[in-house]
């Protein structure tokens, strides 16, 4: 089976073949974009679409590769101890699997999404290095090496805080998410809100591209606040003419949805203070 766009989700041509190309090389799929532009749920649809089951690894600034792997719990050993807790002669009672060891035991082909691997600390990368290459570990606690029975299909996201190191590049493959142009952000609208008029959505995008496209603007606003706030147009029941403003400075309607800082707001209100001035 190969990838492609779903009834929930569209994929651009080069998303597409960027995911059929990592499968069929078995590499990982390093996938970067704006945050809101889908590429966690792109990991979900494609579990779905290849009828793989999905495991999810979502990495914090405190997470470490190990963690991935497995997590030796020596301080619940020694305190069984203290207490003649049995247990204790086994060392398998205090190891704590990772998600790596689950996508490696299972008895199908799974994906595993290892998701924002950039807000952890810069070594975390390169300490996944080999077990993603050789799709196996050593447990030095038992003395038995883990090795993937499949290979599974990995997707990496990141969000471009840090640079990831050239090492762990050179063994993915790559593919940029690009913001949404207007006909395919029309398509993932039309996805999730089949009935909304063509009319009210061609307003509303034209005020989004706008909005996204002014100088100045801090944070642009992403493909998951475009659908929270069309959401919110279409539960108030807004028309076209409701949209409507006075000059592209002014505010849109509820606003909060797309612009996510008080600069930006700020940048907004001047802007429309200086148009009502210039009349």
């Amino acid at each position: 089976m190969k990838f492609s766009s779903t009834e929930s989700y569209v994929a651009t041509d080069d998303l597409t073949v960027a995911v059929n190309a990592a499968v069929t090389l078995q590499r990982p799929l390093l996938v970067k974009g704006e945050p809101g532009t889908g590429k966690t749920e792109l990991a979900r649809q494609v579990s779905a679409a290849l009828g793989m089951e999905l495991i999810e690894w979502h990495v914090k600034s405190t997470t470490k590769a190990q963690q991935g792997l497995y997590e030796y719990d020596a301080v619940s050993r020694l305190r069984d101890s203290q207490l003649g807790d049995p247990r204790v002669n086994d060392v398998r009672n205090y190891i704590r699997k990772g998600k790596l060891w689950q996508a490696f035991e299972t008895e199908a082909r799974v994906v595993l999404l290892i998701d924002e691997v950039d807000k952890a600390d810069i070594e975390f990368p390169n300490d996944l290095l080999q077990e993603l290459d050789r799709m196996e570990f050593h447990v030095y606690e038992t003395g038995e090496t883990i090795r993937a029975r499949h290979r599974p299909v990995v997707i990496i996201t990141s969000n471009n805080e840090k640079e990831l190191p050239d090492a762990f590049l050179r063994r993915c493959f790559f593919h940029y998410i690009r913001f949404p142009d207007a006909d395919t952000l029309r398509a993932i609208v039309k996805l999730h809100f089949p009935q909304i008029k063509d009319a009210l959505l061609t307003t509303a995008l034209t005020q989004f591209f706008e909005l996204r496209d002014m100088p100045g603007l801090k944070k642009k606003p992403s493909t998951s606040e475009v659908l929270d706030w069309l959401k919110l147009l279409l539960a108030e029941d807004l028309s076209p003419e409701d949209l409507r403003r006075d000059g592209k400075a002014q505010l849109p309607r509820l606003h909060g949805a797309l612009l996510k800082n008080e600069q930006d707001v700020h940048l907004f209100e001047r802007l429309a203070f200086m148009a009502r001035s210039n009349r």
